[in-house]
């Protein structure tokens, strides 16, 4: 498309490309975005080498080549900030620059996107229903290498307390946490000399894992190891629910009353939900997360919606395909909320901003102003707009049965 637009001498021709969602995921209530910052980061550091550059050669042609050598963003990009929850046709990026610049976007924004949206959709669903237990991330063997990063990043967004990838501590400094494996009770001549060379090497504060053999021995044997103040135990297999209890009432007989249970095992928001009567601490979350508990993508597209037309200004342009038609035009967002802040709407205008009655909240924010990043913040941030956003949803959002988005988009022409 970049050649023959060069070619053709319309490749200048300033544009507006916007990534959103034409519904959400199916049975789903809301989503949640994630992946910005990744976002920011790709498109400040998105160059074609002369390494990249050598493989294009059968590829593309010179020109094309020598255009891509020099290549910058330097155009405009708002979207939804990190954390903030979405519904269908909500603006989620909005790129204003020339078609050239633009498209070469598509493929890189779509992937962090998507991914990361799934993730943090699927992980505020857990948070959610975990009554504020602590929810750890834990499926980096689940997934390919790079996507366990990214998944820990998106989950922490919505509401985990931690992950086990240390990778995402390294690069986004997300909490870090985990425990043992069988492999290691497995390694000694018992699990009593496991639990001896676990705690003398970490402390009476660790989680032990008690299910490799009999789970009331394994209890016994660490709170004999490591005393009353033993950190915690974690249960990965059985029915978790009559475990915890049983393994709560060993632990307060012997004494161990501040010893905390974690679970795992394969844990979805429904699983998760159904222990919250259950006397559990934590939950650590690996495969369900990080594939989207059943939807690993977010179905988000990125389409022109307006371009330079004759004289200069700009036209509205749309696809009209069978079940993906897109709406021609620049968009603007907010979110109507009633006097007690409860959300009411998504309100999504085309061509100027939805009126705001006074209680309403915009959604779109400058993320690239000039090519240069404007929009970048810490984690620490988006998870706290995220609780906020979601906080504000109507009581159906907390509802894992299967239901349309909880909120209507008002679409404005």
């Amino acid at each position: 498309m970049l050649q023959a637009a060069l070619a053709a001498g319309t490749a200048g021709r300033r544009s507006v490309f916007e990534l959103f969602p034409r519904r959400l995921p199916e049975g789903r209530r809301y989503g949640v975005v994630a992946g910005v910052g990744r976002a920011l980061d790709a498109i400040e550091s998105f160059r074609f080498d002369d390494d990249v550059l050598a493989v294009l050669e059968d590829v593309v042609d010179e020109p094309t080549r020598a255009w891509l050598a020099s290549y910058r963003f330097s155009g405009d990009v708002w979207g939804y900030p990190e954390g903030e929850v979405y519904f269908p046709h909500s603006p989620l990026v909005v790129v204003e620059s020339t078609f050239a610049e633009a498209v070469l976007l598509e493929t890189v924004l779509l992937s962090i996107y998507n991914h990361d949206s799934a993730i943090a959709s699927a992980a505020s669903r857990m948070t959610m229903v975990s009554c504020e237990r602590p929810c750890v991330e834990m499926g980096s063997r689940r997934t390919h290498e790079e996507a366990a990063v990214a998944a820990a990043r998106a989950a922490y967004v919505a509401g985990f307390a931690g992950t086990s990838n240390l990778a995402a501590r390294q690069r986004y400094a997300v909490p870090t946490s985990g425990t043992s494996a069988h492999s290691f009770t497995l390694l000694h001549d018992t699990e009593t000399d496991a639990f001896r060379a676990q705690v003398a090497s970490l402390g009476t504060g660790t989680t032990l894992l008690v299910d490799t053999y009999d789970i009331a021995e394994a209890v016994r044997a660490g709170v004999e190891v490591a005393g009353t103040g033993l950190g915690a135990v974690r249960l990965d297999s059985g029915d978790l629910g009559s475990l915890a209890q049983e393994v709560r009432d060993q632990l307060d007989a012997l004494g161990a009353t501040g010893t905390r249970i974690i679970v795992t095992s394969d844990l979805d928001e429904y699983a998760i939900a159904a222990l919250a009567a259950a006397p559990v601490d934590g939950y650590g979350v690996g495969t369900q997360l990080v594939t989207g508990s059943g939807h690993p993508t977010s179905g988000f597209v990125y389409k022109l919606v307006a371009r330079e037309g004759a004289g200069g200004a700009m036209v509205p342009v749309a696809k009209k395909s069978a079940d993906k038609a897109s709406y021609g035009g620049r968009k603007y967002a907010l979110r109507r909320l009633d006097r007690r802040g409860t959300a009411e709407a998504e309100v999504v205008g085309t061509g100027r901003v939805p009126d705001n009655d006074g209680d309403d909240r915009e959604l779109l924010v400058p993320l690239v102003r000039a090519g240069e990043v404007v929009g970048r913040e810490p984690l620490e941030a988006a998870r706290d707009r995220h609780l906020r956003s979601r906080g504000e949803l109507p009581l159906a959002a907390q509802q894992m049965s299967r239901g349309e988005p909880v909120i209507p988009t008002i679409r404005l022409e």
